[in-house]
């Protein structure tokens, strides 16, 4: 890259190190509300106007009311019998992050896909920015694709980049750049 480079970093540079002990108390207590299956409750672990901000799919929820409306509910009413598994979680300062995935049974509609009653794998990762002991902003991405994957529809049509990966399809590469 030439010329100046993009700053970076800029959320976590004035991080508090000192705070990194409670925001691992909120997040654990957090995961435990999810599995537990918590919706009006949870307010105990997020603040009022909280940013949850997912991939394409998942959408943004502003405030702990459009999480629960517009996410946790259908969210349970299409997986049931889950389970949260963070296999990674990193804390610094105000800041948390976690990689896992849900084990969930899909009993209701998901992205158009009526319930089949299979148990899927759901991956995830979630960065969290804590504040005043409670969850202010949380950064998601939710592996939809490899869930209806996972149902029997491709929602790639069969143009995933795993073709490159088993050979299928040959990857295109850039265009020679001058020297």
């Amino acid at each position: 890259m030439k010329g100046s480079r993009p700053e970076q970093a800029v959320l976590t540079r004035d991080t508090d190190l000192s705070k990194t002990g409670e925001t691992r108390r909120v997040i654990e207590g957090m995961v435990d509300g999810l599995n537990d299956h918590r919706i009006g409750d949870m307010g105990e672990f997020f603040a009022e106007g909280f940013r949850w901000m997912g991939n394409r799919g998942c959408g943004t929820k502003t405030g702990l009311t459009e999480f629960q409306r517009n996410w946790q509910k259908p969210f349970q009413a299409a997986f049931g019998d889950k389970v949260c598994i963070d296999e990674a979680r990193l804390y610094m300062g105000e800041w948390a992050a976690a990689l896992g995935r849900q084990e969930a049974t899909h009993r209701g509609p998901f992205l158009g896909i009526a319930a089949t009653g299979k148990r899927v794998t759901i991956r995830y990762m979630d960065f969290w920015r804590v504040e005043d002991g409670r969850i202010a902003d949380n950064w998601v991405m939710v592996d939809f694709a490899d869930v209806a994957a996972q149902l029997g529809v491709d929602l790639f049509g069969g143009e995933g980049w795993e073709r490159f990966d088993t050979g299928e399809a040959v990857p295109p590469e850039p265009p020679a750049t001058p020297a």
